[in-house]
């Protein structure tokens, strides 16, 4: 039985601002007596971010929905994965992550719905943007990265250790001219920057315990997934049983928004070269690309975001998971073959 309403934080932003990177920190930095709970919402059908964060820790319960934006079909599969997570670990924080080709405006409407005002306690929302891409027209004119900033309690201008000497004034300038620099944003703090190597900073927790101010949204349609007689503690949309061709792999494509993704799965029995992997990658003219991979050399995690690659060694993984996401269509069948190319299969 819930006593008080779990305090909530969305946590938006566009591909590959480091969303995941920065829950990780976060949770690092809770506080021990607590238990915290995040809800991951991936673009690609192969969910690959809580494997990023590293699972499961103490005190810290995640769960995936993989395959588009969570708040789509009226909203059941983020109240069936919401229900099911509060159900389960009881948090005192609940970090929700929605995919950043996903629509912030309708999670935070599914959030605010009556059935959760008991339930849930929103504060602030924030969005990570990187600083350097507002000069770029594929985000400028891109409709849910105006929509992220729009929302938004707090905006954090991530890698800011990357930026030149005028890449925050663009960003002002921005926000400026889009007109969010109002009294919702002096209320909470406007913009901070952060380093992704540096410390998070120490106004940032402060903040995100500020009651949140909920935008406007249209009213929508009441759920027709769900009838009086269905429970969502019934349904779950996270599960996702694998089966392996010969090869022993499966694939998954997506579309939406303007963007395709492809992802692959491989089974344990796969290890990959990492430094042929690692070649590949680099070369890749993709908008995203994320792995958490078995290689000859350990488990690792990569991350390539327009030619910026980063590399974290993970403990643990049950299988080999790799995903592209690009603004134009990806030939699946010749990533799949290099892929198989940079592969081995171990017998055991």
């Amino acid at each position: 039985m819930i006593i008080k309403p779990i305090a909530t934080n969305v946590i938006t932003g566009f591909l590959g601002v480091g969303k995941t990177t920065l829950i990780k920190r976060l949770l690092a930095d809770k506080p021990v007596n607590e238990k915290w709970a995040v809800l991951v919402n991936e673009f690609g059908e192969v969910g690959i971010d809580a494997a990023l964060l590293g699972g499961s820790g103490e005190g810290v319960e995640i769960r995936e929905v993989a395959g588009g934006c969570m708040c789509c079909a009226a909203g059941v599969p983020m109240q069936v994965a919401i229900n099911q997570l509060i159900a389960k670990a009881k948090p005192d924080r609940l970090l929700i992550e929605p995919t950043g080709l996903g629509h912030p405006r309708e999670v935070l409407k599914v959030l605010s719905e009556p059935h959760y005002q008991n339930v849930i306690k929103l504060k602030s929302t924030l969005c990570l943007v990187d600083a350097r891409k507002v000069t770029d027209a594929r985000y400028r004119e891109h409709d849910i990265f105006n929509q992220q900033l729009e929302v938004a309690d707090i905006i954090l201008a991530t890698k800011a250790d990357l930026y030149t000497q005028d890449s925050l004034s663009d960003l002002k300038d921005y926000l400026q001219q889009k007109n969010l620099q109002g009294p919702k944003f002096n209320k909470a703090s406007s913009l901070l920057t952060v380093s992704m190597a540096a410390a998070l900073p120490r106004e940032l927790m402060n903040l995100l315990n500020e009651p949140a101010v909920i935008p406007a949204v249209k009213p929508s349609k009441p759920a027709s997934l769900l009838t009086p007689k269905t429970s969502v503690f019934e349904l779950d949309y996270n599960a996702d049983v694998l089966e392996f061709d010969e090869r022993g792999m499966v694939s998954k494509s997506n579309v939406g928004e303007g963007a395709y993704s492809c992802g692959w799965v491989f089974d344990p029995s796969h290890e990959f070269n990492f430094d042929e992997l690692l070649v590949w990658v680099k070369n890749l003219e993709v908008l995203r690309f994320k792995a958490v991979v078995i290689t000859d050399e350990g488990i690792a995690g990569i991350n390539l975001v327009d030619g910026e690659m980063t590399i974290t060694e993970l403990d643990d993984v049950m299988d080999s998971r790799l995903e592209l996401i690009s603004l134009s269509q990806i030939n699946a069948k010749v990533i799949e073959a290099k892929l198989l190319s940079l592969s081995s299969r171990l017998s055991f």
